[in-house]
Formats: C-alpha cells, structure tokens, sequence
C-alpha cells in the first residue's frame, strides 16, 4: 500500500478518533496490544451484555439493542478474539435474556432508540417488533455458536436461529439486501470456525450467498463517488473470504478507486447523512470517518499482493 496514503490517515486518526478507533487502529497497522481494544470496547458494555452508547455511531441510545451489540462482536471478529473473555460472556448473557428478541429474531431497531439522536433507518414504529430480518441476527447467532458451550442454552438456541435462518435465504426475496448478506456471510463463518460446516450444509449456503451478492453489488462503477453503493469491502477484507474467487477483480477495482478518492486530510468522505439530529450527525459524522479509514486500510492491506502495510520499524504483518 502506498505509505502516503497511510500517512495521512494515521494523522488523522491520531487526532480525531475516540479512543476505540484509536486502539483498533494501533491494534491493525501498528503491532498494538488487543486488550487495549478490550479495554476501550468495554466502556460501551452495560450491565445487561448488551452494547450501546453510539458504538455503532448512527444511535445515540446508551441501552443496549442487538445492532449496537453487533457492532462489538464486529470488533471482536476483528482483532480474532478466541478466548472466553467477559465482554463475550456478557453478549451471550444478553443474548439468552429474551430481551429485544420478537421470537425468531432479535430486534433491529428498538424503541428506546426513538428517545435519543439516530439516523432515520434506527426509527422504531409499529412494524419493527413483527418484523423478520437477519440483519443482525444471522451474525448474532453465529457470534453464539462460535463462543457458547455445545451444552448451554443460548447455543441450542442459535444453532435454531441458524437453520431457520439458512431456510429464509433460500426462500425469501427479503434477502437481497447487502446489510443482510454481510451478516449471513459473517454467520457462515462463524459456522465454519464452530465446526458446523458439513452439518449446516454451508458449502450451498456459500452459493447462495455468491449469486445473491452478485446480483447486489453495484457494478455501474460510474456512481460510486456519490452515491451509497455496494461494493465488495461490504463483504470480505482479504483474499481467503470465498467471495474473493468471484468478485476479486471488482475488489481490485475498489482497491484502486480507495487509494484514488482518499481526501487531502486523510480521511474518506462520507456519502450518506442523517435528516435529523443535524447537530449530532456532525459528531456521528467524525466516528464514521474514523471507522471507515480503519475499513478502508484494512481492505487494501488484506487485498494487496504481500497482504501487508509497513508502517513502520516495528509494524506487524
């Protein structure tokens, strides 16, 4: 990766981040510690489990709900936590709760979100208890089988939510949606790491998931720059994702077009914003900044040819 793009990313990170991007950054590019990550990922943890507090930035809400809780397993598969940890045991207790789950999946937006500042997509109404959606549970209840005991309740628990879920993708037209393919992609493997690959059939889920993402990706490269679009960093962040064998030189495209479109400060833009709440979406605004050049670094770094980013004497490979 061209050093210069990273240089003016990390600047920028070094001075606009919250603590959290600052120590996924440092873990990622500059050989810092994982549990300086645990450490600034905890603060967003309730007493419940769950996770809020504006970690996934376009909520405001301090209590817990199942997108904000995704968001921290995001960050855990991210720095390739393994071990029983208690910000895990804490999301498997908030999972086994019942709480913010409607019987086949757990909520994806709640109704304490409509009390504080939010995208209008994190508006709860009257349809979103009854409303089936994978998004984030196909990911929440992979997050399960991959941490819980074969023994334990919630483990049983997701392992049906995963049928069910397997079920819905072949079957509903619902599904072709990127926020749910990332979510069904990150499930499968989840699968795979908790053994469960012959026995959920996800070999045929993995096709599944390749034609339905083809048939969302936006291939008209023409609007990328202004408009939200899907694109492969949606769904993968190296060559080993079983996508990458379908869709790697649209990945290779994106590479180019990241390094291309980077601003002068370091960061990326932006290419969506809130209706409401214009005052907070400016502060939503930076952490999404934030987030996104972690992303993007992460994208280049895992689709270059030596699959690396020096950053410095003692940066890690």
């Amino acid at each position: 990766m061209d050093n210069s793009v990273f240089d003016k990313a990390r600047k920028w990170i070094c001075y606009n981040a919250r603590p959290i991007d600052r120590a996924r950054f440092r873990y990622l590019f500059e050989n810092g510690s994982r549990e300086a990550v645990l450490a600034a990922l905890i603060e967003y943890q309730n007493d419940d489990g769950g996770f809020g507090h504006a970690l996934e930035a376009d909520s405001f809400n301090p209590f817990s709900s199942p997108i904000q809780t995704w968001a921290a397993t995001e960050i855990l598969h991210e720095i390739c936590l393994e071990e029983n940890h208690p910000i895990t045991r804490g999301i498997l207790r908030y999972l086994e709760s019942g709480k913010d789950f409607n019987g086949k999946c757990w909520l994806n937006t709640v109704p304490s979100n409509n009390d504080y500042p939010h995208a209008s997509w994190w508006m709860y109404d009257n349809q979103s208890y009854d409303t089936i959606t994978y998004n984030p549970t196909a990911a929440l209840a992979g997050f399960a089988l991959s941490f819980a005991g074969k023994g334990s309740n919630i483990y049983k628990k997701c392992y049906d939510i995963v049928k069910e879920a397997i079920v819905y993708l072949k079957e509903a037209d619902q599904c072709d949606e990127m926020h749910i393919l990332a979510c069904y992609v990150r499930m499968t493997q989840y699968c795979r790491k908790a053994g469960l690959a012959d026995e959920l059939s996800i070999d045929e889920v993995e096709k599944i998931l390749q034609q339905k993402v083809n048939k969302i990706l936006t291939w008209n490269r023409d609007t990328w720059s202004d408009s939200y679009v899907c694109k492969p960093s949606h769904f993968f962040m190296d060559k080993e994702c079983f996508l990458y064998h379908s869709f790697g030189e649209l990945a290779d495209y994106e590479c180019n077009f990241i390094k291309n479109k980077q601003n002068t400060d370091g960061t990326w833009s932006i290419n969506w914003q809130w209706e409401e709440y214009l005052e907070q979406w400016h502060i939503a605004e930076n952490w999404w900044k934030a987030h996104l050049i972690i992303m993007n670094l992460r994208f280049l770094q895992g689709l270059s040819e030596e699959a690396r980013v020096k950053v410095s004497e003692t940066g890690k490979e």
